[in-house]
């Protein structure tokens, strides 16, 4: 579709390809495999000659409709899809990295994004250093001659930090390496880290782009040349996205602008409630004036997002006590959901982390996590109310 057209309208129109029986909606190809019409016609695929699909492991209708569209709200040329965000972070690197090479990554990160650059990836030779995800200076002093790569996630999981997208961005254009930004917090319909200067975007399209909490599904999104080699371990090492998650998916993106507007509004509203609540004794929201990095949050971002995180008084009995006596809200690590889901960090998400890695990303043992998702705000309040200790 032409990029004139505004993000609720490619979220709904964009990469729709129909086939010959003319559906409205997109169709779902439930096949391993596609028939070809002769020896040349499966030669000339393989290589590369000829357009269309091969294999089911990287093409696939419905997949790449998926990609087309989210490329199309991203403003990226190219999209890579993937069977989980997290099987997306890892293509970035085996994809573009080897063994020897350097990775720069915010410490305020998802608990499994730590474990796979502090743990695993190293296994392969891949070294992370961990660094503020609000101090520029310290990525910049963090480079290495071997860095090709800068992580971040912004706003972060689960502390809202926000991060200067296009000075990080200058940073790593200076000393050759690729700025990689998780979005999954915003999504596209709330920030485009690509048009502040990133060279990746990535998501776990598990979260908002489904919005319902029903399928897995990840991305990658860039140039068309830099996703090559992404492309490429997807090809060889198969960890696909499924026809059937990629239909799920097109059909959540449909409604992504709307609910984002929603999921913003009421979170802001449920933040500036906390604030005033006697039992809290602090609100990490990056549209709350008292956000550290509120300024910055309002340039990046269409607006707060619906993410709230908030320490309650003492400690984790205490946050386990609002947990525990909540009647609506769903206790449960995932978000992006149209169900409001709360969660203990330091247990939960961040629960493999070190008691060290934890307090160096400020995740104490009364923080709690709230995805805000379409109830009434009130009756989310009144749910966190019944386990309030004042």
């Amino acid at each position: 579709m032409s990029d004139d057209f505004h993000i609720d309208t490619l979220a709904v129109r964009a990469g729709t390809a129909r086939s010959e029986f003319h559906e409205h909606s997109e169709a779902l190809f439930l096949t391993s495999s596609f028939v070809f019409d002769s020896a040349a016609q499966a030669a000339a695929r393989f290589k590369g000659e000829e357009p269309g699909p091969i294999y089911a492991r990287f093409t696939n209708p419905t997949v790449t409709m998926f990609e087309t569209r989210l490329a199309a709200l991203e403003g990226a040329e190219r999209c890579v899809a993937f069977a989980s965000g997290m099987a997306a972070i890892l293509a970035t690197v085996m994809g573009l990295m080897k063994a020897g090479e350097h990775v720069v990554a915010s410490r305020s990160l998802f608990g499994a994004t730590v474990q796979l650059f502090g743990n695993i990836l190293g296994r392969f030779g891949v070294e992370t250093t961990f660094v503020s995800a609000t101090d520029p200076q310290e990525w910049r002093r963090a480079v290495r001659p071997n860095t090709r790569l800068f992580f971040l996630e912004s706003p972060s999981n689960p502390m809202t930090e926000v991060s200067d997208i296009a000075a990080l961005a200058a940073i790593a254009k200076a000393c050759g390496a690729w700025l990689a930004v998780d979005n999954c917090f915003c999504s596209p319909a709330l920030q485009q880290p690509l048009k502040l200067g990133a060279d990746l975007v990535i998501h776990s399209a598990t979260k908002y782009l489904d919005g319902q909490g029903r399928v897995l599904g990840g991305a990658v999104l860039g140039g068309k040349d830099l996703l090559e080699g992404v492309f490429g371990f997807l090809r060889t090492a198969g960890p696909t996205l499924s026809a059937f998650n990629a239909w799920v998916l097109l059909k959540g993106m449909e409604t992504l602008a709307l609910r984002m507007e929603r999921h913003s509004r009421s979170a802001l509203e449920l933040a500036r409630w906390l604030e005033a609540q006697p039992w809290v004794a602090r609100v990490f929201y990056p549209g709350l004036e008292s956000h550290p990095q509120h300024e910055l949050a309002m340039r990046q971002q269409k607006s707060g997002g619906g993410i709230v995180s908030f320490e309650v008084k003492g400690g984790r009995e205490a946050a386990w006590h609002v947990i525990d006596r909540t009647r609506m809200l769903s206790i449960t690590a995932n978000l992006g959901d149209a169900k409001s889901t709360i969660t203990h960090p330091a247990t939960t998400t961040h629960g493999r982390l070190s008691e060290e890695q934890r307090a160096a990303a400020g995740i104490s043992e009364g923080l709690l996590r709230v995805a805000v998702g379409l109830e009434s705000v009130a009756d989310i309040e009144a749910d966190l109310l019944r386990g309030a200790r004042a």
